[in-house]
């Protein structure tokens, strides 16, 4: 019997890390290490935030960078390591790299693809030094187009990941192509490998669901039994958690406690997350009549968000579709709510009601703060009802949304990547 040959090191490229709002990036990677997939870490940069979650400790992999921070000087040193690197492909051998960059020139002529194709050439030979045999982009957009002008430039298998935004303002005929040319491609719901299928020309193939998972032991309700549940005539307590971005639907959310307040239903929200609307979200709690009731608490790290949970009565998803068709995904807080036996309010957005499964919570359309209201005002008069939400949505999210499921699943795709899928050849200078 031939003797099963050592796991393959594996090049994992992200955008930014460690990003506090990317816990599930975070959790994948030490996922996948905990499975003994050799991996080597790569970032396009540091994002320089002020809160790290504390598991970042963890990460066996040091991170490569591919933009130096600083000022004149390191971008300076960047575009010298950059030039070389390109020089040392381009001298092995010049037909490839003459031929992508014609490729590059001629139908990706826009200044992120000048980008992409310049950190595609300083990765590869990172890749080469670390004995890579694979690249995976944990994003369909920037990532995975610097990874598969990698491929391109070397004949490096990649593959690569698609959630939300990355997938939903891509351009079809570019995921295409990514598509084509990926050995797999890992969708985070149903829903995103529906429309990545279909982006993608119907070539839905090579396409894996690939859930996130959540920490259903980190995440669980207090004491161990579901359904919190506020005392008789005390406020609702309400908890929202996401970027103060326009996608997550904050405006709504506070439109529909407005109505609450109106009702005269008592309640208190807390809406955990950083980003751009935060200034405007708390004018219009004010201009609402809210201010007092409605508590914007910043960035937290994820054992902090952990008590929030155990602190509330109600979870509000209120996502949207936004004009650019930036949406949300499966968000991991709803997962997170839902684990901690929270009753859960969430807009019937994207992969939103694969989580949220009949008897596990509640749906509204999206945009709908009058919906919306009306759900909220059900759960506050109905403490069975939360009760009820609370324990099946734990349920299902034990049942298909485990973290350690989800990681196992995949697990075999990055220890044999490159025979995970059946990449069609490049032509050296001519890529197809």
């Amino acid at each position: 019997m031939s003797a099963t040959p050592p796991p393959v090191t594996v090049g994992y490229l992200t955008k930014r890390f460690p990003r506090l709002s990317e816990t599930f990036i975070l959790d994948e990677i030490l996922g996948l290490e905990a499975a003994g997939v050799p991996l080597r870490l790569f970032a396009v940069a540091d994002p320089g935030e002020a809160t790290v979650q504390p598991e970042v400790a963890r990460v066996a992999s040091p991170v490569t960078y591919l933009r130096t921070p600083g000022g004149r000087r390191a971008r300076l040193r960047d575009l010298g390591a950059t030039v070389a690197a390109h020089g040392r492909l381009a001298r092995r051998a010049p037909g490839r790299w003459l031929g992508v960059a014609c490729y590059v020139a001629r139908e990706r002529r826009h200044r992120s693809s000048l980008v992409n194709f310049a950190q595609a050439g300083r990765l590869a030979c990172h890749l080469e030094e670390a004995g890579a045999v694979h690249v995976h982009a944990a994003f369909a957009h920037g990532p995975a187009s610097v990874a598969h002008f990698v491929h391109l430039l070397t004949g490096l298998p990649f593959s690569f990941a698609a959630h939300a935004k990355d997938l939903y303002v891509s351009a079809p005929d570019l995921l295409e192509r990514k598509v084509a040319d990926a050995a797999f491609v890992l969708a985070c719901s149903e829903s995103a490998a529906r429309e990545l299928a279909e982006r993608a020309g119907g070539d839905g193939a090579k396409v894996v669901v690939a859930s996130h998972g959540v920490d259903t032991g980190r995440f669980a309700p207090p004491g161990g039994v579901a359904g919190a549940a506020a005392g008789v005539g005390a406020p609702l307590r309400i908890l929202a958690v996401g970027r103060l971005v326009e996608k997550k639907g904050y405006p709504v959310l506070l439109d529909a406690l407005g109505r609450l307040a109106g009702d005269g239903l008592g309640f208190t929200c807390r809406i955990v997350g950083a980003g751009p609307l935060r200034p405007a979200l708390e004018a219009e709690a004010a201009r609402l009549g809210i201010g007092g009731q409605v508590e914007l608490v910043g960035a937290l790290t994820q054992e902090e968000i952990a008590g929030c949970y155990r602190a509330a009565d109600v979870f509000v998803q209120a996502s949207v579709v936004v004009a650019t068709g930036d949406r949300d995904g499966i968000p991991n807080a709803l997962l997170e709510a839902m684990a901690s036996g929270l009753a859960v309010v969430a807009s019937e957005v994207a992969g939103l009601p694969e989580a949220v499964a009949p008897g596990c919570g509640l749906l509204v359309p999206p945009g709908d703060a009058g919906a919306l209201a009306g759900a909220l005002a059900r759960l506050a008069a109905d403490g069975r009802l939360r009760a009820s939400l609370g324990e099946a949505g734990r349920a299902q999210v034990v049942a298909s949304f485990d973290r350690r499921e989800c990681i196992q699943a995949i697990v075999p795709l990055f220890l044999r990547p490159t025979v995970a899928g059946r990449p069609r050849p490049t032509v050296a200078g001519r890529p197809r």
